[in-house]
C-alpha cells in the first residue's frame, strides 16, 4: 500500500503478471482493525460489568438508551463519519496535505456542534418522557443520559482522529488510541461510580473523560513529526467553510445510514425495557455479546472503506470492485461463526453480567439465552450488511443507502417489533395488531430486518452504480 503506483492497494501479481486479491495485505490491514474493534468489546463489557454490579435496574436503564445515545453522535458527528473515506481516496491519490486537512475540518465541525451535543444532553427527560419506561429506570437513565450524551462530541471527536490513522492504513495507532481510552474508561469507572459514589451517572462521565484522554492522544500523534513532514499536519489546521460544507455534504448522509439503523434499535430496547426489567436486562447483555461478533465484523469491514477509497484515488475502480467483494465475505462469514459460538457459550457467559442478589437475574439470564440463539442466526447478515455499507462508504455512495435504510429502519423494523413484542393493551399504539410473543418476538424482527438490510446494500454494492461517483 506504501506504493500505489506499482500495486494497487491488496495487490499481487502472479508469475504471468495476472493481478489477484492478496489476501495476506488485507488481513494485514483488517487484523489491527480487529483488534482494535476486540478492545472496543472490553470497553463494553466492562460498562456492563459496572452496571451489573450497581443494580439490574442500572443495565436495563443504560440498555434503554444506549443506542440512541450513538444516534446523537452519528447525527451530529457526520462530518467526523466522513474523515476515513476521504483520508483513504486522498492518500491513493497521493494528496497527502488534503488528507490531514479533511481531519482538521471535523475537529472544527465537533467544535462548532459540541452546544448542540450539551442541549440534548440537558433534555434527556423530556426525551425519554414518551416511551413509558418503569419510573425507577426512567431516572437512572436520565442520570446517565447528560454525562454520557453532553460529552459525546469528545467521542466524534476520536472518530475523525481514528478514521485519518485508517484511512491512511495505520490501525495499529488506531489500536493504541482505543487502548489508551478503554484503560483510562475501566480506571475511572472504579473512581466515579464506587468511590466517589456518583453511581449510574459515574460510569457516563467516566467515558466522557476516558474520551478527551483519548483525543488528545491521538492529536498528539497526529502532530508528531513523520505526520507533520508527509501531511503537514501543523499547517493545514486553518478552517475552510467551503471545505467544512464539502465535508458535512459527505458525512451527513453518511451518519444517517448507521443513525437510522441504530434508531430503530433504540426504540425497540425501549420496547424489551416497556416490558419489564428482566426483559430489558436481557435484550442489553445479548446486545453487549453479539458484539463480540459485530466489532471485529466492523473492522473487517472498516478495511474495506480503506481499500476501496485508496484504490479509487489511485484511479482503478474495477479493482476497487474486487477488493470490496473480498471483504464483504470476510465480514459475513467471520460475523456468522462467531455468533454460532456466542450462543453455544451462552450458560457460561450471562451469569457473568448479573448479581446473585437480585431478583431479576436469573430471570434475565431465562430469557437471554432464547435470545442468543435469534441474533446467531442474524450474525452473518449483519456481515453483509456491514461489509457493504462500509465498502459503499469507500466509494463515497452514501446518499441511496441513507435512503434505502431509513424505510427499512422505520416503516418495517420498529412497526413488527411492535406488533411482535406487545400484547393487546401493552404497546404505545394499539392500531396495529400486537401478537404478544415477548422479547423472543421482538428478536424474531430483528432477524428478518438484518436480512433484509444486508441483502439490500449488497445488492446497491454488486450494482456498481458507486464507480459513478466523484468527490
Amino acid at each position: 500500500m506504501d506504493s500505489p503506483t506499482t500495486l494497487l492497494p491488496a495487490q499481487r501479481l502472479d508469475a504471468a503478471g495476472h493481478a489477484h486479491v492478496d489476501q495476506r495485505a488485507v488481513m494485514a490491514l483488517a487484523l489491527p482493525l480487529m483488534a482494535n474493534s476486540a478492545v472496543q468489546i472490553v470497553l463494553n463489557l466492562t460498562d456492563m460489568w459496572f452496571m451489573g454490579r450497581i443494580s439490574t435496574k442500572a443495565l436495563a436503564a443504560v440498555g434503554a438508551v444506549q443506542w440512541l445515545v450513538l444516534v446523537v453522535v452519528l447525527v451530529l458527528g457526520g462530518a467526523g463519519t466522513a474523515v476515513q473515506t476521504l483520508v483513504a481516496q486522498n492518500h491513493g491519490a497521493r494528496r497527502f496535505w488534503r488528507a490531514s486537512q479533511a481531519t482538521w475540518t471535523a475537529l472544527w465541525a465537533m467544535a462548532c456542534a459540541a452546544p448542540l451535543f450539551v442541549l440534548i444532553g440537558a433534555a434527556g427527560n423530556l426525551m425519554l418522557a414518551p416511551f413509558g419506561l418503569d419510573a425507577g429506570v426512567r431516572e437512572l437513565a436520565a442520570a446517565f443520559w447528560f454525562p454520557r450524551v453532553g460529552g459525546s462530541f469528545l467521542g466524534a471527536a476520536v472518530w475523525a482522529m481514528l478514521g485519518f490513522f485508517n484511512g491512511i492504513g495505520r490501525p495499529r495507532t488506531t489500536l493504541w488510541i482505543t487502548i489508551v481510552t478503554t484503560a483510562a474508561n475501566a480506571v475511572l469507572n472504579q473512581v466515579f461510580i464506587f468511590q466517589l459514589g456518583w453511581g449510574i451517572a459515574g460510569s457516563a462521565w467516566a467515558t466522557t473523560v476516558a474520551q478527551l484522554l483519548g483525543l488528545l492522544f491521538g492529536v498528539a500523534v497526529f502532530l508528531r513529526a513523520d505526520y507533520r513532514a508527509r501531511y503537514r499536519t501543523h499547517l493545514t489546521w486553518r478552517l475552510s467553510y467551503p471545505r467544512l460544507m464539502q465535508q458535512l455534504r459527505l458525512g451527513v448522509p453518511m451518519g444517517l445510514t448507521p443513525a437510522a439503523d441504530l434508531l430503530g434499535f433504540a426504540i425497540f430496547q425501549m420496547m424489551q425495557t416497556r416490558l419489564g426489567t428482566a426483559g430489558g436486562a436481557a435484550t442489553q447483555m445479548v446486545v453487549i455479546l453479539t458484539s463480540i461478533a459485530y466489532m471485529p465484523g466492523f473492522g473487517i469491514a472498516s478495511a474495506g472503506t480503506t481499500l476501496v477509497g485508496q484504490s479509487i484515488g489511485a484511479g482503478d475502480r474495477p479493482w476497487a470492485q474486487r477488493v470490496g467483494n473480498r471483504v464483504i465475505l470476510l465480514a459475513a462469514l467471520f460475523m456468522g461463526g462467531i455468533g454460532l459460538l456466542v450462543a453455544l457459550a451462552g450458560p457460561w457467559l450471562l451469569p457473568l453480567f448479573t448479581g446473585a442478589h437480585d431478583a431479576d437475574a436469573a430471570a434475565a439470564v431465562a430469557i437471554g439465552l432464547h435470545l442468543l440463539w435469534l441474533a446467531a442466526g442474524y450474525q452473518f447478515f449483519d456481515g453483509l450488511n456491514l461489509g457493504s455499507s462500509m465498502c459503499l462508504r469507500g466509494a463515497g455512495d452514501v446518499r441511496i443507502p441513507a435512503l434505502l435504510v431509513l424505510p427499512v429502519s422505520l416503516l418495517v423494523f420498529v412497526p413488527l417489533a411492535h406488533m411482535l413484542t406487545f400484547a393487546p393493551g401493552q404497546g404505545w399504539v394499539h392500531f396495529l395488531p400486537q401478537f404478544g410473543y415477548g422479547a423472543v418476538g421482538g428478536w424474531v424482527a430483528v432477524l428478518v430486518y438484518i436480512v433484509l438490510l444486508g441483502s439490500t446494500l449488497f445488492l446497491r454494492w454488486r450494482s456498481r452504480a458507486w464507480q459513478k461517483i466523484r468527490l
